[in-house]
């Protein structure tokens, strides 16, 4: 089994980059060969719209020469793809955001719509600043046009929201509040972990 762990954060040290490496430390103890990528590390760009990729109807490949397009084919060649994504702004970073528009678009052929045959299982894990309730009810519905389309990835899609506790650990908390949310984190670790475990197996 291939999978490919991407932080799609622009920290590479935060609780985003933590839940990205609990999941690929779950997909490493099923024996899954894991390659991680820091998004932001990367030079990209969203859809440019050059067309090329609808010049053949059996091929998915973004030709864009950038350091996405590479990144587009080994998802397309691997089993499972694992993202964790902060939100900003009440939508996914525009890192993800282009990352998404890229690998979707050289997907979609105008004729048939979704020229992609593979499977790759996708695990999706947003870290988020606002109250659980409050981004489910107010925000989440907003993604799910989004979401919706990490299915053409032909796999079991999983999406699951976590806070973003170094937002949450002010000074003004106490050492009760503290050791609460650090207990919790403990367990969406592990959350992650089990579902990179699965989804790569």
């Amino acid at each position: 089994m291939k999978t490919i762990v991407i932080n799609a954060g622009p920290k590479r040290r935060d609780c985003n980059a933590r839940l990205a490496k609990s999941a690929l430390k779950g997909a490493e103890s099923v024996g899954a060969d894991v390659e991680y990528v820091d998004l932001y590390k990367l030079d990209l760009s969203g859809c440019r719209v050059c067309l090329i990729c609808k010049n053949d109807e059996d091929v998915c490949k973004c030709f864009w020469r950038d350091e996405l397009s590479p990144l587009i084919e080994r998802i397309f060649d691997a089993d499972c793809v694992l993202i964790a994504a902060p939100i900003f702004f009440s939508q996914p970073t525009s890192h993800y955001m282009a990352f998404l528009e890229r690998l979707i678009y050289c997907m979609v052929s105008y004729k048939t719509g979704n020229k992609f045959k593979g499977k790759v299982n996708v695990g999706l894990f947003y870290t988020i600043n606002y109250p659980m309730d409050y981004f489910e009810k107010s925000v989440r519905p907003h993604m799910k046009q989004s979401e919706d389309l990490l299915k053409m990835l032909n796999g079991n899609v999983v999406i699951e929201t976590y806070q973003n506790i170094s937002k949450n650990m002010s000074s003004s908390s106490t050492d009760d509040e503290l050791k609460l949310k650090r207990e919790q984190f403990a367990r969406d670790l592990e959350s992650v972990f089990e579902i990179g475990a699965e989804l790569s197996s």
